[in-house]
């Protein structure tokens, strides 16, 4: 087990995110991203199929079919757009949109994530490749879908300065939205009931 190679690894990437998080105005976020990654399911995973220049849980995929502490981070982590899965009125498994704070920490994540595992490989682009190559966005809600290839595309093409001012901007307009939304719906229900 390689204890305190992985320690060293989710440390420098929750720093990462935590950097990230703070330029977008989501300190919360920043200051709580994968703590579970702390918690013995998810840490001694990681440290027994520790592979430096990918995430653990690739690895133990491989070799057990499945990876027992993806399944208990995905669950505990509203950033992972795997989280957000609900039954629709229709009675199937659907994506539900991701709320702004939890969209803006998952491109926080993806872009520390990229720079960790990479290193020096690292460039704007490689955020939005993984995405391309990667994510299965069936699995993933249309809008979140497409405001998460925007905003990858933004850091790969105006690059991480210009991309987290603008995604400030958007979580600040997309949380005022998000409430009004569900205030009206709230009171929609009240007045049918």
């Amino acid at each position: 087990m390689k204890i305190i190679k992985h320690f060293i690894t989710i440390t420098r990437h929750r720093l990462k995110v935590c950097k990230y998080c703070f330029k977008s105005g989501l300190i919360w976020q920043g200051l709580t991203h994968d703590l579970s990654k702390y918690s013995p399911s998810e840490f001694f995973a990681g440290a027994r199929f520790y592979q430096g220049n990918m995430s653990p849980q690739v690895k133990e995929r491989v070799v057990l079919g499945y990876s027992a502490a993806w399944l208990h981070h995905k669950g505990r982590n509203k950033h992972h757009f795997e989280y957000w899965r609900d039954v629709d009125k229709t009675g199937k498994n659907a994506p539900v949109k991701m709320p702004a704070k939890y969209f803006g920490e998952m491109i926080c994540d993806r872009v520390a994530a990229c720079r960790i595992y990479l290193k020096k490989n690292y460039t704007q682009r490689s955020a939005l490749e993984y995405f391309e190559r990667r994510t299965d966005v069936s699995y993933m809600h249309p809008e979140t879908a497409a405001d998460l290839r925007y905003f990858l595309a933004l850091i790969a093409e105006k690059g991480e300065d210009v991309a987290f001012r603008e995604l400030k901007a958007y979580i600040k307009a997309e949380r005022k939205r998000e409430k009004r939304e569900c205030k009206a719906k709230i009171k929609q229900y009240k007045s049918e009931t």
